[in-house]
C-alpha cells in the first residue's frame, strides 16, 4: 500500500489586487480543492505555507482558512499545514487547540526539537514520518539551531548551514519502513520563481541548495515559489505552486495542486491536477480602437498598456470599454519613445507654469486641460 498525498500551499488569502479583493475567488478555489480531495481520497493533505496573504488577516480571510482546512480533514485526510513567511507563525500557533481537536496537525513555529516530526497511518496500514518545518527566517534561524545544543562557531554559520543542521537533526525519525516525507517554505537554489513572492525571501541570502533533503526522503512538499515545479535533487522535490494566480507576474503560470503516491519500497510518483476556479489574469496593449476591438472573457482581470499619449480621462475611457481592467498603464515603450524626444531645458529662473508643461512634455502627457488646471490652482494659491 502507497500513501496517498495532495500537496498545495501558497493560498494567500486575503489577497487584494489593485484594490480589488479576491476573497470569493478564494472560496471557489479552495472549494475545488476540497472537491479534488473528496475525488482522489488522499491519506494526507499537505499545505506548505502562506495560509495567508498578510500576518494580521481578516476575520473573513481566517474564517475562509479554517473552513478549508475543517473540509479536507472532513474528506478522511491526516492535514498538515505549517506557516509561511506571509504568515504569522505564533498567531497560527495561538490556534493548535481547535486544530488538535480537529486532527489537523498545525505548526506555526518550532516549539521544541521534536514538535515539527508528524507521524501517521495511513487506513491501509502505511506509516509516515512527515517533518514539517515553517518558515524560518534568518533571524529565528539561530534560535531553532539552539534547540540542538550550538557551538560559538556554528552559531556563526549561514542560513542554509542552519537549514541543513535543522533537517538533519530531524530527519534523524526517519525509518526504513515508513514513507519519510519533508515539508518546507523555502527557495531552492535552481528553482523559478512565479512572479509574485516576496523579494526578500527568495534572494540568495535566503535560497538553500537541493542537497540539504537526505536521499532517504520519499518527497520533499514545498511552499514559497508559485510556479509548479520539480527541482533536481537527491530525492523527488517538488513546488506545488499557487492554486491561483496572485498578481499578473503569474499570469501565464498553471494554477493546480500535486497528487503523490509513495510507499517505503517505492519513488514517489507525481501528478499535477489543475485548478481552474479563479478568474484568468492576463496583460493586453493597444490602441484605444484596438482595445475597443478585442474580445475579452467578463471572467478575466486585465492590466492593460495602452498606446495613447496620456491624458485626462483615459484611464476611465479604458475602463468602459474593458470593465476587468484593474491596471491601467501608458504603453512602457511608448513613454520610452516620448520621453526620449522631449527637449530638456535649463530650469533655472522658470515659471512654476512653465515648469509644468515641461515636466507634462516629458512623460508624454501633452494634455491641454491639465495644464489649465494647473494654471487655475496655481493661480488661486498664489
Amino acid at each position: 500500500m502507497a500513501v496517498k498525498i495532495l500537496h498545495t500551499s501558497d493560498w494567500h488569502v486575503g489577497k487584494v489586487l489593485k484594490g480589488r479583493p479576491r476573497i470569493d475567488e478564494h472560496i471557489r478555489v479552495l472549494a475545488e480543492v476540497v472537491r479534488i480531495a473528496e475525488a482522489e481520497r488522499p491519506d494526507l493533505v499537505i499545505v506548505a505555507g502562506d495560509l495567508y496573504e498578510t500576518a494580521a488577516p481578516s476575520p473573513e480571510a481566517t474564517r475562509v482558512v479554517v473552513r478549508a482546512l475543517t473540509a479536507l480533514r472532513r474528506t478522511g485526510a491526516q492535514v498538515v499545514a505549517i506557516a509561511g513567511n506571509h504568515d504569522n507563525g505564533a498567531a497560527l500557533d495561538a490556534l493548535r487547540g481547535w486544530a488538535d481537536a480537529a486532527g489537523i496537525a498545525l505548526r506555526g513555529t518550532i516549539r521544541s526539537a521534536d514538535d515539527p516530526v508528524v507521524t501517521g497511518t495511513t487506513a491501509g496500514g502505511e506509516a509516515f514520518t512527515l517533518v514539517a518545518l515553517p518558515f524560518v527566517s534568518q533571524r529565528y534561524a539561530v534560535r531553532a539551531s539552539e534547540m540542538f545544543q550550538l557551538t560559538g562557531a556554528e552559531a556563526n554559520q549561514t542560513y542554509a548551514d542552519h537549514l541543513s543542521r535543522l533537517l538533519g537533526a530531524l530527519t534523524g525519525s526517519f525509518r526504513a519502513d515508513a514513507v519519510n516525507l519533508i515539508t518546507g517554505h523555502l527557495t531552492v537554489v535552481g528553482a523559478t520563481t512565479g512572479g509574485g513572492e516576496r523579494e526578500a525571501h527568495t534572494i540568495q541570502a535566503y535560497a538553500v541548495p537541493a542537497t540539504l533533503f537526505p536521499s532517504s526522503a520519499h518527497y520533499v512538499a514545498l511552499g514559497h515559489l508559485h510556479r509548479q515545479q520539480a527541482v533536481p535533487g537527491p530525492c523527488p522535490v517538488h513546488y506545488s505552486g499557487s492554486p491561483l494566480a496572485i498578481d499578473f507576474g503569474e499570469q501565464d503560470n498553471s494554477p493546480g495542486v500535486l497528487i503523490v503516491e509513495a510507499s517505503a519500497g517505492t519513488p514517489a510518483t507525481v501528478r499535477p491536477v489543475p485548478i481552474t476556479s479563479a478568474r484568468r489574469l492576463r496583460t493586453i496593449t493597444g490602441t484605444l480602437d484596438e482595445l475597443a476591438a478585442l474580445s475579452v472573457d467578463d471572467d478575466t482581470w486585465l492590466r492593460v498598456y495602452v498606446r495613447e499619449k496620456p491624458r485626462a480621462g483615459l484611464r476611465e475611457r479604458v475602463q468602459e470599454l474593458l470593465p476587468g481592467a484593474l491596471e491601467v498603464r501608458i504603453d512602457p515603450e511608448l513613454l520610452a519613445q516620448v520621453g526620449g524626444t522631449a527637449q530638456r531645458v535649463g530650469r533655472a529662473g522658470q515659471s512654476p507654469r512653465r515648469l509644468f508643461a515641461d515636466y507634462l512634455t516629458e512623460i508624454g502627457h501633452d494634455d491641454a486641460a491639465v495644464r489649465e488646471m494647473f494654471d487655475r490652482l496655481h493661480e488661486e494659491v498664489g
